[in-house]
């Protein structure tokens, strides 16, 4: 039972935090409506998909003590320390990925402003480092724990953080009209363009 509710509480929260999150990344459509306080709104957001972001990250967790009684084996059959390797070799490149895009996004990672402009740093070879490396985490935690079937639930947590990119830049287009455009054109979605010779 506890497994169910536990599993339940997960896919809840993943979708609420694609729900708040969504409205967070939504600025400049909603100041078109309620006008500048809308920044702020958007700010109490993001504050409450992230928190649902932790709770679906602490079912993980859960889930280790109580899994779903699936047709997949409980842990992996090897020994636990090989999927932590495994954890840290996904850590590492998305960890960065996550890290650089926030210290380079600053204060707007969390806190949307009006006055904020383009970002630079990372942001010049790829439009969403942080959605990036912190889609990678889910599989971080899932090796962690050690669970099959969490490494194949993971995969779900793909066109959630596509859907909180997608709907980010269409804000980011009414923010910043045919600069953000020229950005697009010219700067990778996931990963770095090539550059064309």
């Amino acid at each position: 039972m506890i497994a169910w509710i536990n599993f339940i509480l997960l896919i809840v929260s993943a979708l609420l935090f694609l729900y708040f999150y969504v409205k967070s990344v939504s600025p400049a459509a909603l100041e078109r409506k309620i006008g500048e306080v809308a920044y702020s709104k958007c700010a109490r957001y993001r504050l409450i998909a992230g928190a649902f972001e932790i709770v679906a990250a602490a079912n993980y967790v859960v889930y280790y003590f109580y899994p779903l009684p699936v047709q997949l084996p409980e842990t992996f059959p090897w020994d636990w320390w090989i999927s932590v390797i495994i954890a840290i070799v996904i850590a590492i490149p998305g960890g960065y990925l996550w890290w650089r895009g926030t210290k380079d996004a600053g204060r707007e990672t969390m806190e949307p402003r009006k006055e904020h402009t383009l970002y630079g740093g990372i942001y010049r070879k790829v439009r969403h480092p942080q959605a990036t490396g912190e889609v990678t985490y889910w599989w971080v935690i899932a090796f962690i724990v050690n669970s099959p079937f969490l490494v194949l639930f993971s995969f779900i947590w793909l066109p959630i953080f596509y859907v909180l990119c997608w709907a980010e830049e269409k804000d980011l287009v009414i923010r910043y009209g045919e600069q953000y455009l020229e950005y697009k054109r010219n700067t990778g979605f996931l990963i770095p363009k090539r550059k064309r010779i």
